[in-house]
């Protein structure tokens, strides 16, 4: 099955069976791409999403991959190929956070974090690198929190700190590709991961932080990775800020 005679555009989605992940894959499947949902393990939650999809018209598959694993990462990209005939844009929204003071943060769970935030983020670019196709994009998440600078937020936000880093030089790399990449930067966004922890009154504070006063949503997220992922062709190389002004 091969989608080059049509003219679709193919997206890879990691992290796309939940939270914001899952609603920038409805999103782009929404905008007539085929999208692949990459998943790390909940295959209930990934066939939901796949299901959601095609019931509203759209066209999807899920791959359970570990973005770590450079071996995962190379069959998600050939399974896209195979069944989609190439990748034009990716997004990789896939990420842990864990949150603690510097003093006291448990290492072992620092270098769990770094492993999927950075090191997945570093193998998913690199088959991106290699393989998107001209006119495509790739796009990654990083976070608010590193330029909110707030307490307890510096394991999580070092982090993407460097998902920054790899999605603007890559940019750079990629010269003469016609190939995008950018770094999508949310604020607090209402999902199952933020609200986990907190009570209503520190939902209420950090919801108040931007001028709108409320939290984002998925859909808010969403928005602007389909704008990235196909209209945008002028905006390279760029930390984009989905916050709603907080900072």
């Amino acid at each position: 099955m091969s989608d080059t005679s049509t003219g679709r555009r193919v997206a890879i989605v990691t992290g796309g069976s939940r939270g914001i992940g899952r609603a920038a894959a409805e999103r782009l499947a929404a905008d007539g791409q085929a999208v692949v949902i990459a998943y790390a393990s909940n295959d209930a939650e990934a066939g939901g999403a796949v299901e959601g999809i095609t019931a509203a018209g759209g066209t999807a598959i899920a791959v359970k991959a570990d973005i770590a694993d450079e071996a995962a990462v190379a069959e998600l990209f050939d399974t896209a190929e195979r069944e989609f005939g190439g990748v034009d844009v990716v997004v990789n929204s896939a990420g842990i956070m864990a949150m603690g003071p510097v003093a006291d943060f448990d290492l072992a769970v620092l270098d769990r974090m770094h492993r999927t935030n950075i090191r997945g983020t570093f193998v998913v670019n690199q088959q991106a690198a290699r393989r998107v196709r001209g006119g495509g994009a790739v796009i990654n998440l990083s976070t608010s929190a590193e330029k909110a600078a707030m307490p307890g937020y510096a394991p999580y936000a070092a982090s993407k700190g460097a998902v920054e880093a790899v999605s603007l030089i890559l940019a750079r790399e990629l010269r003469g590709r016609d190939i995008t990449v950018n770094a999508v930067a949310p604020g607090p966004v209402a999902t199952e991961l933020f609200f986990e922890g907190k009570d209503e009154e520190t939902v209420d504070r950090i919801a108040g932080m931007n001028p709108m006063e409320r939290l984002g949503t998925p859909g808010d997220v969403a928005e602007v990775v389909s704008f990235l992922a196909g209209p945008a062709r002028w905006i390279n190389g760029q930390t984009v800020y989905v916050n709603g002004g907080m900072v």
